[in-house]
């Protein structure tokens, strides 16, 4: 083929246009760009420790979303995305054979082990076939060498001290420019079909009208998104008042599918914000937006001081706890039968949207490890599998949280399920939504069947350990707050923002679960 200089750009977790660097310089250093996307094999099979699928229906139906539509942009852009089913080390020494013209190939970096090997054996064929490699950084709002920290071995291994550190020692860099047009492609090179989930032995899955994220991938719905709940709505600036809500689209921003296939960018939606607080109002929500990109980029960089640390049961703080791997416990949790109705709502969301609120990860991840004991990296794996959102760092990061072995000063958390359900669904709307069998009982009592009366539960139609099961547990705190449930009568009293809205008195807690001084959660 043809002697003119060709880039191929390996894409990942960077299936966007705008902000992406690999594109910005292929276009000063190439006559033809290669934008090429493989659906690699290793990303179908089960996970390390519990075999469970590494990629579910969800997450795949959004992935192959954001393909179509990045196919677009290129296709509008004078390009188009040149798609490979097979490992990107073999898919890219077959196309620098094919091309005879290839002079760089260019990827982003990512920092964990299995992508970090895909990294090691592209440079590997690279070298092998005289082709320079080029690579960036560009997944986080704050760029690795602009952190205020000689090595990443300097790292604070406390959110709030790296936090401040980078608020206020380092800068958001600005966004790279999005090209007019895109160089073209090498003639005669194939596109490649998109694949289908049957393709990839997966089943198409079924969309939920219940669903809190009914949304599509790729980049032209991120980037209507955020204009959506930016400019349109002004949702953005009640955002830390309505962000541990459960039910609803606009209760939290959901930038976090698009974030993790990079699909949008942490330092467009940085921009912004910043644009969004000049021109109608800066507060403690917009910041919030911030605050929680910035527990992003921590748990990126957590995984790139610690390794694969983050992924061994002993944690970060090779710390040994007796997890059981009780199977049948660990089945009631995943499918919902727990018989604790705000733990069960959350895990038959999950699997029915691949969606579940920060406040119900929160919660059902702290039952699984503290009140049934569990390995918590079952809970792990069952999270990769079907979050639409899945992103490594902060799933592994967060589960070691939850589990107490993190790089966090305050051990032995542990979240009083009833409390939490109380607090915020308080009138039981949210377990009803997802645990039709409990639909007869009104108010708050949804949170508590199994202290009900045998005629309560007989007028709900509700038949403990027949038509929704016993609790598989009862810690002994949850009774502190059975007889403290508001009445069942009448309306919710969050009054017009209805059950997302967060109550007044867990406004300000900033992210309570990294943060309370009680251990009364």
């Amino acid at each position: 083929m043809s002697t003119s200089r060709t880039i191929i750009c390996l894409l990942r977790n960077d299936l966007r246009l705008h902000d992406h660097e690999l594109f910005h310089w292929a276009q000063r250093n190439a006559e033809h760009i290669v934008p090429l996307y493989c659906f690699d094999p290793r990303h179908y099979g089960g996970t390390y420790n519990y075999n469970l699928p590494k990629t579910g229906p969800f997450r795949l139906r959004f992935l192959l979303d954001s393909i179509r539509d990045l196919r677009n942009t290129l296709l509008n852009k004078g390009s188009n995305l040149i798609v490979r089913r097979g490992k990107p080390e073999e898919v890219v020494a077959d196309l620098i054979k094919q091309l005879g013209s290839v002079s760089s190939v260019a990827f982003h970096e990512e920092v964990t082990s299995e992508e970090l090997n895909v990294e090691k054996r592209v440079k590997d064929v690279c070298a092998q076939m005289k082709v320079k490699v080029y690579t960036c950084w560009g997944s986080t709002l704050y760029h690795r060498d602009d952190l205020p920290f000689h090595h990443i071995a300097r790292l604070p291994d406390v959110y709030t001290q790296f936090r401040k550190a980078v608020e206020t020692q380092s800068r958001v860099r600005p966004v790279f420019p999005t090209p007019e047009q895109l160089k073209p492609l090498p003639s005669g090179l194939e596109e490649g079909a998109i694949p289908t989930a049957e393709d990839l032995q997966q089943t198409e899955p079924v969309t939920d009208p219940r669903s809190a994220f009914p949304c599509s991938g790729g980049e032209s719905q991120a980037l209507a998104r955020l204009k959506h709940y930016f400019w349109d709505t002004d949702a953005v600036a009640a955002y830390k008042e309505t962000r541990n809500g459960l039910i609803g689209v606009d209760y939290s921003t959901k930038f976090a599918p698009w974030l993790a296939m990079g699909c949008i960018s942490p330092r467009y939606i940085y921009h912004q914000i910043k644009q969004y607080e000049r021109e109608r109002t800066a507060n403690q929500s917009t910041y919030w937006v911030i605050f929680e990109l910035l527990w992003r980029d921590y748990f990126k960089f957590v995984a790139a001081k610690y390794g694969n640390r983050l992924f061994e049961v002993k944690g970060l703080q090779d710390k040994s706890v007796p997890w059981k791997k009780d199977m049948k416990l660990f089945n009631a949790w995943k499918e919902g039968r727990t018989g604790v109705p705000f733990v069960d709502a959350n895990m038959r969301e999950l699997a029915m949207t691949g969606f579940m609120s920060n406040r119900g990860r929160q919660n059902v991840a702290s039952f699984l490890t503290k009140d049934l004991g569990l390995d918590w990296r079952m809970g792990a794996e069952w999270f990769e599998y079907l979050l639409i959102d899945h992103d490594v760092c902060s799933n592994y990061g967060n589960w070691l949280y939850s589990a107490g072995i993190g790089n966090d000063p305050r051990e032995n958390r542990k979240f009083n399920m009833i409390k939490q359900g109380l607090d915020y669904d308080n009138n039981g709307d949210y377990v009803r939504r997802w645990v039709p069998e409990l639909q007869g009982i009104k108010g708050a009592d949804v949170h508590t069947p199994w202290t009900l009366s045998s005629a309560a539960l007989s007028h709900a139609h509700v038949s403990l350990g027949d038509t929704y099961p016993t609790p598989i547990v009862i810690a002994p705190e949850w009774s502190r707050h059975v007889n403290k449930k508001p009445s069942g009568a009448g309306p919710s009293p969050r009054g017009k923002k209805g059950p997302s809205h967060t109550p007044k008195q867990h406004r300000d807690r900033g992210i309570d679960f990294y943060f309370s001084r009680s251990k009364n959660l």
